[in-house]
């Protein structure tokens, strides 16, 4: 069940990414650099989210001075397709014209984003490799995701302009708001995923019980 939860957070994450890029109103930072690269040098969005995804999965490592998480790679490249699967679906659906209705597509990105994020999250598997230096920065600084999640977006931001990506008021929304959408939904996740996993794993336990309880009536 825990990897189920793992995969639907990915694909909300993935869909909410195609929103706010769609929207035309600027994507977050790590997803303008991904767009600036794919429109500067090739290949799809997708493809450059496990490209840099393999680029951070070794700086986490030298960080935490541990051996590479390869699952994050994984991750990574669940994250990749869906990132390709939704813009190509939503390609020719949602292209927003009128200055309102680019705001709601990104705000409903914004908000499906940190409801994606924070779904995976919770699963406690194989984080994308961006996230999983997220929570390295906040053990580190010894703050909270609101903080270290801001100051990865401020770096990308400087590289995602040094490379002309599709950066607007779109992407300062997400720097100011990203991260504390993404502290927001964290406890209500982990609130219902925890009652869900929790029910999931007495249900069997419990019919075995109700089993037991009616073959020892029958035998009486």
């Amino acid at each position: 069940m825990k990897y189920i939860f793992f995969v639907l957070g990915i694909f909300i994450l993935s869909l909410g990414i195609s929103f706010t890029i769609q929207s035309d109103l600027g994507a977050s930072p790590f997803d303008a650099l991904l767009v600036g690269l794919s429109i500067n040098v090739g290949l799809t969005v997708g493809s450059w989210e496990i490209i840099i995804a393999i680029i951070l999965i070794g700086c986490n490592s030298l960080l935490k001075r541990q051996t590479p998480e390869v699952l994050g790679l994984l991750t990574a490249f669940i994250t990749g397709i869906g990132i390709d699967m939704w813009l190509f679906l939503l390609h020719n659906l949602i292209t927003p014209e009128l200055w309102y209705s680019k705001v709601v597509c990104f705000g409903i990105g914004l908000v499906v984003v940190g409801l994606g994020t924070a779904t995976y999250l919770q699963t406690n598997f194989a984080p994308i490799p961006v996230d999983r230096l997220t929570l390295i920065i906040q053990e580190f600084t010894r703050t909270n995701l609101f903080f270290s999640r801001t100051f990865i977006y401020l770096i990308f931001l400087i590289i995602a302009v040094i490379l002309n990506g599709p950066i607007g008021i779109g992407t300062l929304l997400t720097v100011c708001l990203g991260g504390l959408i993404l502290n927001y939904f964290m406890p209500f996740t982990k609130k219902i995923l925890d009652r869900i996993l929790t029910h999931s794993a007495t249900s069997p336990n419990h019919e075995k019980d109700k089993r037991c309880n009616i073959q020892v009536e029958t035998e009486a």
